[in-house]
């Protein structure tokens, strides 16, 4: 009876743990690297990031000449980020999000995760990008 109370008290533990929220990812300032090493223009850049969006169900959308603005919608929850970007480097900063339990610099922690996803999509595009 211990062991089965023990054990459920680790499992109630553990699926907690495993639902606490996680500091923001921001990516600052990443480098806009090609596999041939060739520069891109701003176009190409821009055009980079809406594959690697659009790709992983990202909707994109331009907030000004230089910021993309990107929304993800996954069952209750989304996600908005901009995407400031340049001939040199781009950035990928959280905006706002529903059903995240966004607070405090922390938020769920598969926003991450998605992050993370768009992040090397980004970065596959601009390194095939000729």
């Amino acid at each position: 009876m211990r062991i089965r109370s023990a054990v459920a008290v680790f499992v109630i533990a553990f699926a907690a743990a495993a639902c606490a929220p996680v500091p923001i990812m921001n990516v600052e300032d990443a480098p806009v690297a090609t596999a041939s090493g060739k520069a891109l223009s701003k176009s190409d850049v821009r055009s980079a990031i809406l594959r690697a969006g659009t790709g992983l169900g990202w909707v994109m959308k331009d907030e000004d000449p230089n910021t993309l603005l990107g929304t993800l919608n996954l069952r209750t929850h989304s996600a908005v980020v901009e995407i400031p970007y340049s001939t040199r480097a781009y950035s990928i900063k959280y905006r706002s999000s529903v059903d995240l339990d966004a607070a405090d610099g922390k938020i769920h922690k598969n926003y991450n995760g998605w992050i993370q996803n768009l992040q090397r999509s980004i970065n596959a595009n601009l390194s095939a990008a000729s």
